[in-house]
Parts: structure tokens; sequence; C-alpha cells
């Protein structure tokens, strides 16, 4: 299998992949294939992202967004596969690694898909928090048609073995912890987008989280006050 051409295969036959993962035919291909192309997506849609500021800094946010994309996974792994258990679920967790791995893959497709929208705002626009919103609504987006595609997946691969109501829980359980813990490790690696007026940083200290930030970022848009 082509490791690039498994976009295509998910995208339009969706549903004869999901078969394959539940019948635990050629796993491993399929994982390597959405692995790279996972990474090298995140990874131009990173650069994307680090370009508002320097060279370094979008090699810097290339490396790290998959990263954080993967670290996530390795997270929130467990408690999907656990869950799905509980619910009467015969998945193997190499089965929900693959599941989830097409959800990312999703997403990573959708943002290079918007890559060309990011970088038409930051050739006309230098306002850098506005930049930041539309990047965390093109996230959101991305993320959600990933979280459909591992809805439909998991109602693929459960079959008979759980019921409607029971995947729901699951699925929504986990987009929470999912979209929770990535927010954090995101806010915990940043910066993603330098802004413009500072030097380069690898990592800043800690301090506030996500949701505030964003806020504050909205805040300064509408003109009620600044960022620092």
């Amino acid at each position: 299998m082509n490791d690039l051409a498994v976009v295509e295969q998910i995208l339009r036959n969706r549903h004869l992949f999901f078969e394959d993962i539940r019948e635990g035919f050629d796993l491993q291909p399929k994982m390597r294939a959405m692995l790279i192309s996972s990474i090298v997506f995140l990874a131009l849609y990173g650069a994307v992202l680090g370009s508002t500021h320097s060279l370094i800094q979008a090699l810097s946010s290339a490396a790290k967004l998959p990263i954080l994309f993967l670290a996530t996974l390795f997270v929130c792994t467990p408690t999907l596969y656990f869950f799905n258990v509980l619910f009467g679920s015969s998945q193997s967790i190499i089965q929900n690694v693959a599941l989830i791995l097409t959800a990312i893959t999703v997403t990573a497709v959708l943002l290079v898909s918007f890559a060309p929208i990011s970088l038409f705002f930051l050739l006309t626009t230098s306002q850098y928090q506005f930049f930041k919103l539309l990047n965390v609504v093109i996230f959101a987006i991305s993320g959600a048609m990933g979280i459909l595609f591992l809805g439909q997946g998991m109602r693929v691969m459960s079959g008979s073995e759980t019921g409607e109501r029971e995947r729901r829980w699951v699925l929504r359980l986990w987009m929470f912890l999912y979209a929770f813990v990535g927010s954090q490790l995101a806010w915990t690696i940043r910066p993603f987008i330098g802004a413009p007026s500072m030097q380069f940083e690898l990592f800043r200290q800690l301090g506030g989280n996500f949701y505030t930030n964003i806020f504050a970022s909205l805040g300064e848009i509408l003109g009620f006050f600044m960022v620092a």
C-alpha cells in the first residue's frame, strides 16, 4: 500500500476500511501508512503555523504538531479501549489504535486542505490574535470531522456487540477527554504560532491555560483589552 494513498482509501471507501480493521486484515501496513501520512500532513500544517514568526519557528512547529497528536493518542487510547471492553466490545487494543489513527489521519488531511486559507489570511492580515483564533476554529472543524469518522468506525467495528446508546456514551466521553488532554498538551508545548513581537522560544513558561488565553485573544479582537 502506498503510504499516502491510504487517505483516499479512508475517504472514499471508509466502510470497507473499517471492516478490514474489524477483521484485523493487514493492520500493520495500514497503521504504518496512516502514521506516516499523519506525520507528513501535520508537519506541513505546523510549518504554516510557525511561518507567522520565522523559519526556525516554522521548523519547530512542524516537529511539535505531529508530537502533539501522537502524544495525545498515547495518553487517551487506554481509556477508549477499556471503556469499549466495559461495554462489551471484543476489539483488541491494536484495533482501537488503528481506529483512532484513522480519525487522526482524517484530521491531518483536513488541516492540510485548510492550509491555503490559513496562508491567505497570514498574507493579508497582520493581526496575530485573529490568526490564532482562525486556526483554533480550523482545528476545531478538522477535529470534529475526525471524531465523526471515529464514530462511524466504532459503529462498523462494534456491529451488534454493543448498543447504539453505549457507543454514543463511549464516543462522547473519549471526545471530551481527547479534546481536554490535547488542548492542555498543546498549551504545555507551545508556541506553535510565534508572536511576531517576541523572540523565538522552543517552549514557554507554564502559566494560565488554553481556554483563558482564547477568551483573552477574543477580547483583544473585539477591543476590550490587550493580550500581553
